[in-house]
């Protein structure tokens, strides 16, 4: 049975996604998702508790199995999370340990619901026209840890908490853009190989491009 690749955020567009947040809380939020993979569920449960800066860890409940589980995080997520915390405490939310992680940005303060963050993110896609998930934010991060080399995909199945190790292989395959981009340099190294080992058959002309672009503009 043909398995499809998930969709996942192009880089290039997640930078947009992200300079078109407004609020540090939104900002940490993103980072969050797209370095450790978590279910967006998983981490607007954690509490203020299950942060560790120093470790780059953070505490989160599995959806499935309940289980308790710290993840590592990138670095800069944590400073927007500071950031955000700030702000918050001297706007009034509450603080201490059993406290939820995630506040609404006004009073009165509640915690933060899924539907509330689906709807920022809403805001953020409809500012670039597009359509992304707080789900696309998890198959980005889990393409970009199962491609890199350097990485275990035992290593990346337990962060993403996959049951199965087939289902974080589906992550392997490249994506369009990486696919693009590879053919791309593939011809441009054989036309570095070809000048120099090669002599053009007469009558070829390599600024006609140019010419034929330039009539057509």
């Amino acid at each position: 049975m043909p398995v499809r690749v998930p969709g996942r955020i192009p880089d290039a567009r997640f930078d947009e996604l992200f300079a078109a947040l407004r609020h540090h809380r939104d900002r940490a939020l993103l980072a969050f998702w797209v370095s450790n993979g978590v279910r967006a569920e998983e981490l607007l449960t954690c509490r203020q508790r299950d942060v560790l800066p120093g470790e780059q860890l953070l505490g989160v409940v599995r959806k499935g199995t309940r289980a308790y589980q710290q993840v590592p995080s990138a670095a800069d997520a944590f400073v927007w999370l500071r950031l955000y915390q700030e702000e918050a405490w001297r706007a009034g939310v509450p603080r201490g340990p059993g406290r939820w992680l995630w506040w609404t940005l006004r009073p009165p303060f509640r915690p933060l619901t899924y539907h509330a963050a689906r709807a920022m993110f809403g805001r953020a896609n409809r500012l670039l026209g597009s359509n992304w998930t707080l789900h696309d934010l998890r198959r980005t991060a889990a393409y970009r840890m199962a491609r890199d080399p350097k990485l275990a995909l035992t290593d990346v199945q337990w962060v993403l908490g996959h049951a199965h190790l087939s289902t974080t292989q589906i992550y392997l395959p490249a994506g369009r853009e990486e696919i693009i981009d590879a053919v791309r340099a593939h011809h441009e190294r054989a036309g570095r190989e070809a000048q120099v080992v090669a002599v053009p058959a007469p009558g070829y002309r390599p600024d006609s491009l140019e010419e034929l672009f330039g009539r057509n503009r």
